[in-house]
């Protein structure tokens, strides 16, 4: 059954208006491309937010909770980033109350950082009980995944020159670094031999499993749906960076150099 909270709907609207109300006020249109990752940004987090996802997210599966913040961190950010043009992000990102503060928070150990530092929190048992599933802070905290997404990933996927991104191989190296905090609290997680998370250790869980296999699962989904994941980006960099390379590389001119053999009479007299 498909059901929908109407502040979710309204938030995700209201980002949907933003988008096009920059548009109309600036008098320019994203091109196709940003326009398609955008929306299908916004199809991804309402897909998130509401309908079954949601609703185990929210009251049965700690699988599907997981699940649910894999889209909202590694989804639905890295489609909003590629649909935000530059004039669109310019005002907001070169103001000058505004910039000093990005220029800190942008910078790639710092967004490394508090991206990891959050989501350990996150996961940590005793907090992600009282705070993760409470009302006041339900929608609070799924607002917060999809920043700290952002900031995450702006080092790589950053709208303006002004906020050069990473190298391709420093790229890669970020990812790769990103693997160990996600190991490190997907890995007790899975291998726990009790339930961890006692919200979830009550009620149906979704094809019949068990609050532990659920949990098992959800530590899975972490662990190597991260790790796949990621994976996909390294090759889809490399790819780039292979090409990026080879468009740098001067085309070699395959025809023979012509060879002038000085006849007796062309040589100058001395």
């Amino acid at each position: 059954m498909w059901t929908a909270e109407p502040q979710v709907v309204l938030t995700i609207a209201l980002v949907a208006l933003v988008y096009i109300g920059a548009s109309i006020g600036l008098k320019r249109r994203p091109n196709q491309r940003q326009q398609m990752a955008f929306w299908f940004g916004i199809l991804m987090l309402f897909a998130a937010l509401t309908g079954p996802l949601g609703s185990y997210a929210k009251g049965f599966s700690f699988s599907a909770y997981i699940f649910q913040q894999m889209i909202l961190i590694f989804v639905v950010p890295p489609l909003f980033l590629l649909g935000l043009p530059d004039w669109m992000a310019r005002p907001v990102m070169m103001n000058r109350f505004v910039e000093p503060w990005m220029r800190r928070l942008t910078r790639p150990l710092v967004a490394f950082l508090t991206f990891s530092m959050f989501f350990a929190l996150l996961h940590y048992p005793a907090l992600c009980d009282e705070v993760c599933h409470a009302r006041p802070f339900y929608g609070s905290i799924r607002v917060a995944l999809v920043l700290v997404g952002l900031l995450l990933w702006w080092p790589m996927l950053s709208p303006l020159p002004e906020y050069p991104r990473l190298t391709y191989p420093m790229q890669i190296l970020y990812l790769f670094l990103l693997m160990i905090p996600m190991t490190a609290v997907a890995a007790p997680i899975t291998m726990a031999e009790t339930v961890l998370y006692t919200f979830y250790s009550m009620g149906e869980h979704p094809f019949g499993l068990t609050a532990q296999a659920d949990q098992v699962l959800g530590g899975l989904i972490m662990w190597i749906g991260q790790g796949v994941y990621i994976m996909f980006v390294f090759s889809g960099i490399f790819f780039r960076w292979a090409q990026h390379e080879d468009s740098e590389v001067p085309a070699i001119n395959r025809k023979p150099a012509r060879i002038h053999v000085l006849r007796p009479h062309d040589r100058p007299a001395l």
